[in-house]
């Protein structure tokens, strides 16, 4: 099983850590985040985000349930929040299939209605021990 733990207490620690987890990565591109409400899954996906070269202004897509980003290369940022859903069928509706079988980013927080549906992917979770954030991710085949 691979790993990676990283420090993301604070935003400056954000860059280095969207480096290091692009690199622990390496061909995948389906990130599923997992860590409880107010942890920080919107705020570094922001900052992995900006690693990968998006301009544009990035929020939380929570009601729009998945926001589309075009990146200084030709690969596009997709990034859910499956929060709102209740079924998996819904994922049908959102034309899920076509987003993970590219070769662009899929970010995903509130992943469990997905996760049957995905093969391959890097399972990040963000732990917090007394106010300290830590990224941990394990690559998932």
């Amino acid at each position: 099983m691979q790993n990676i733990r990283l420090d993301i207490s604070t935003i400056d620690l954000h860059q280095k850590a969207a480096e290091q987890l692009i690199a622990f990565a390496k061909t995948e591109t389906v990130f599923l985040f997992d860590a409880p409400m107010g942890a920080g899954k919107t705020t570094f996906i922001k900052s992995l985000s900006t690693y990968l070269g998006v301009k544009d202004s990035m929020s939380s897509p929570t009601y729009g349930i998945v926001n589309e980003y075009h990146t200084t290369s030709v690969l596009k940022i997709f990034h859910f929040d499956l929060y709102r859903l209740n079924r998996s069928e819904e994922l049908f509706d959102l034309g899920f299939e076509e987003y993970i079988s590219g070769k662009d980013y899929v970010f995903i927080e509130w992943p469990k209605l997905a996760m049957t549906f995905i093969s391959s992917y890097i399972l990040v979770k963000i732990e917090v021990d007394n106010n300290n954030r830590y990224l941990c991710a394990e690559i998932i085949k």
